[in-house]
């Protein structure tokens, strides 16, 4: 077996499950549709994936086993702090008047990283999508080079999604001009916190 298809495998699994619309994928698009600190948050969000791909494909998986209560404690973090978000999102929309600038702030990069932080490693469901399904997919190649190219291929697909969305979102950027379009984002960011912080309380 050559290893262009486990990379190829890792590339799909990886995109598949980062696709998905959630609490980091719009914080992303909205910074990047500030364009602050764009760079610095996507090579976090890369970063941080990179780091628990390789975990779950090195077997690190087995923790979650061991320690069954770490999902939920995870799953509580992290539907509190979506729901404060949700809430400071849900304020914006309400109030209203902000529009799109060029280089428009959005905090300082201590600032959006904290907050990528929070939303990237209390989400339990990154642990379940890199250490669970990812590390368990890894398995179906041999150790050594098959795996790792299998690895190295999710790596890459985390790379090209959350640069893609970053910088794309300034494709966008005419249509976010106007106050109006700022506050249905909010009000849409602010949703989709709510939806998966009740979907975390509730251990779905």
């Amino acid at each position: 077996m050559t290893l262009l298809a486990p990379a190829l495998t890792g590339f799909a699994t990886s995109l598949s499950l980062i696709l998905a619309i959630g609490a980091q994928n719009a914080f992303v698009l909205r910074q990047g549709l500030l364009q602050s600190h764009v760079f610095a948050l996507c090579l976090f969000c890369a970063m941080s994936d990179a780091l628990l791909i390789s975990a779950g494909v090195a077997g690190f998986g087995a923790i979650t086993g061991a320690l069954p209560w770490l999902p939920r404690a995870f799953g509580l973090g992290g539907a509190a702090f979506l729901i404060v978000y949700g809430a400071l999102r849900a304020r914006a929309a309400w109030q209203g008047g902000h529009r799109l600038e060029a280089g428009g702030r959005a905090g300082s990069v201590r600032a959006v990283l904290g907050t990528a932080a929070a939303l990237t490693w209390l989400n339990p469901h990154v642990y379940l999508d890199t250490l669970g399904l990812i590390g368990a997919i890894s398995t179906d190649f041999s150790p050594g080079a098959a795996r790792m190219a299998f690895g190295l291929g999710a790596v890459a697909a985390s790379f090209c999604f959350f640069f893609a969305l970053g910088y794309g979102a300034r494709l966008l950027a005419p249509a976010m001009a106007r106050p109006l379009a700022w506050r249905l984002l909010d009000a849409l960011i602010a949703v989709v916190m709510w939806v998966i912080a009740a979907r975390l309380l509730l251990g779905g």
